[in-house]
C-alpha cells in the first residue's frame, strides 16, 4: 500500500471538498462552533436554517477526524439497552432518550434527502451474535423494543438465515434492523458542510482553537491565526474536547479503531459475501464491524488499540476479516487507517454546559453517525434559549474516568484489553 491520507479509502473515493478559508484577524459573532465534524456541522446547519449566522472553526479540514474516518454505520438507540436505561434513569427519562435517538436517525436521512447529499446511504444493519451466550440477550432486547417501544423495524434471524444474509456461518443468529443503515462518512461530512455554507454559516478550516476565555459578558476563542468573540460557544470536538476545555478532560477517553478496505471484490465474491448489503456489527465488547462499499470493496474494522497504533494496521485487521470470511484470503487490502473514538465511562453521550455561554456535546462511544445529528441540533436549540430537549441528555449522570491526567488512558487501554480477553473466552 502506498502512502495514504488519514481517512484512507474514504479520502481516495470521496467527492471533491468545498474549500474554506483559514481564519485571520478578529471576528465577532453571536454563536461560534468549535469542531468541523458531524456534531458541529449539524449545529451550524440548524442555526443557519433558523436565520442565525454561526461561525464554525475546524483545526484541520472538514471531516478530518472521526467524522471522516468511521465505519459509516447508523445504529438504533444507545450503547445501553432501553430496559437497562429504565432501571437506571426511570421510565420517562429512558423514553425521552429513545424519542431523541429515533429522531437522530430520521434527521440523518432527512438532511441527506433535503440537501441532496450523495453519500451512498443504504438501509439495513445486522447485529450478529458472536457466541451462544450473546444470543438470548439479543433476542430479549429485540422483543422488549417491539413490545414496549413498538419498534417494528427489527426482527431476529436464526443461524441459518444469518449465514444466508451475511455469507458466513460463524454467527449463532442475528438481528436485522431496517432502521439502521450505512453511508460514506467523508462524503456525508462534506455534504453537511456545503449545506451549512449554503444556508449562511461561516466556516473556517485550518483554524485550530487554542483556548477559551469566558468573561461572563462574552467568550473569546483564541486560535492559531486569530480570535473570535462570541456570545455563545458550542464545543463539538469529541475525543479532543479536553484540549480546549480542561474541566471536561476527566470525563473523556478515547480508543483507536482500525479499518481496512479491500480491492473491489470479483463478481463471484461480491455476490456471495454480505449479499444482503447491510452493515454488520457483532456482539463482542471489542467488536468487529464491516460493510461493503458502493463499488464492492469490503470495509472491515476489527480490534482497537490498547497501548499504541501499529505501523501495519492491515496485518492486525486481516486475520479478523479472514476468520469471518475465509473466502477473501486471496483478496488484497488496498487501504488501512485508524481514528480516535471518543468514549465515556457510561458509554453514553455527554452533553452539558460549562457556563451560560458554553455548551458541549461529545462521547458518542462508537455510535456517532446518527447521534451526532441530534447532539448538534440540541446544542443549537440550547444556544438559542431552548434547553428542554438538550437537558434530556444533560441530565444523564456522568462519571469521571479514573486515573487522572497521566493514568486515565493507560487504564482505558487495560480495560479494553480485559474486555478483549472476555470476548475470547
Amino acid at each position: 500500500m502506498s502512502e495514504q491520507a488519514p481517512q484512507g479509502y474514504y479520502a481516495a473515493s470521496a467527492k471533491p471538498s468545498r474549500p474554506f478559508p483559514r481564519l485571520a484577524g478578529a471576528l465577532k459573532t453571536d454563536i461560534c462552533i468549535v469542531g468541523g465534524g458531524y456534531t458541529g456541522l449539524h449545529a451550524a446547519l440548524a442555526l443557519a436554517a433558523a436565520g442565525a449566522q454561526p461561525v464554525l472553526i475546524e483545526a484541520e479540514t472538514i471531516g478530518f477526524g472521526a467524522s471522516g474516518r468511521n465505519g459509516g454505520q447508523i445504529h438504533t438507540g444507545l450503547n445501553q439497552s432501553q430496559a437497562a436505561l429504565e432501571k437506571w434513569l426511570g421510565l420517562q427519562h429512558a423514553r425521552d432518550l429513545w424519542i431523541l435517538t429515533e429522531e437522530s436517525k430520521a434527521l440523518v436521512r432527512q438532511t441527506i434527502a433535503r440537501h441532496g447529499i450523495d453519500c451512498g446511504l443504504r438501509d439495513g444493519l445486522v447485529i450478529a451474535a458472536h457466541n451462544k451466550r450473546s444470543l438470548p440477550g439479543l433476542i430479549e432486547d429485540t422483543e422488549y423494543l417491539a413490545k414496549h417501544y413498538r419498534y417494528d423495524c427489527v426482527r431476529m434471524m436464526d443461524a441459518q438465515e444469518t449465514a444466508q444474509k451475511l455469507g458466513t456461518d460463524i454467527y449463532h443468529g442475528g438481528r436485522f434492523d431496517l432502521g439502521g443503515g450505512h453511508l460514506h462518512p467523508l462524503d456525508y461530512a462534506r455534504g453537511l458542510a456545503a449545506a451549512a455554507d449554503d444556508a449562511g454559516a461561516s466556516i473556517w478550516e485550518h483554524s485550530r482553537a487554542l483556548a477559551l476565555e469566558d468573561s461572563g459578558a462574552a467568550v473569546t476563542i483564541r486560535c492559531e491565526s486569530g480570535t473570535i468573540t462570541a456570545d455563545k460557544v458550542l464545543l463539538a470536538c469529541d475525543a479532543f474536547t479536553g484540549k480546549i476545555a480542561p474541566k471536561l478532560e476527566r470525563y473523556m477517553g478515547y480508543v483507536e479503531s482500525f479499518i481496512t478496505a479491500t480491492e473491489p471484490l470479483p463478481p463471484h465474491l461480491a455476490e456471495t459475501v454480505l449479499p444482503c448489503g447491510a452493515a454488520v456489527a457483532d456482539t463482542r465488547h471489542v467488536l468487529d464491524y464491516y460493510r461493503k462499499s458502493r463499488e464492492g470493496r469490503m470495509l472491515y474494522a476489527g480490534r482497537e488499540s490498547y497501548f499504541s497504533v501499529p505501523a501495519d494496521i492491515a496485518s492486525l485487521v486481516r486475520p479478523r476479516m479472514l476468520a469471518t470470511f475465509p473466502q477473501l484470503r486471496d483478496v488484497k487490502i488496498e487501504y488501512a487507517w485508524s481514528g480516535a473514538v471518543g468514549i465515556t465511562a457510561t458509554r453514553m453521550p455527554h452533553l452539558g454546559a460549562l457556563s451560560e455561554r458554553i455548551f458541549f456535546a461529545h462521547g458518542y462511544s462508537g455510535q456517532g453517525v446518527a447521534l451526532t445529528s441530534i447532539g448538534g441540533k440540541l446544542m443549537a436549540e440550547a444556544a438559542t434559549g431552548n434547553r428542554e430537549r438538550f437537558d434530556v441528555f444533560a441530565r444523564v449522570p456522568v462519571r469521571a474516568i479514573p486515573g487522572g491526567k497521566y493514568f486515565k488512558q493507560p487504564l482505558v487501554s487495560l480495560a479494553l484489553y480485559g474486555l478483549k480477553l472476555m470476548d475470547s473466552l
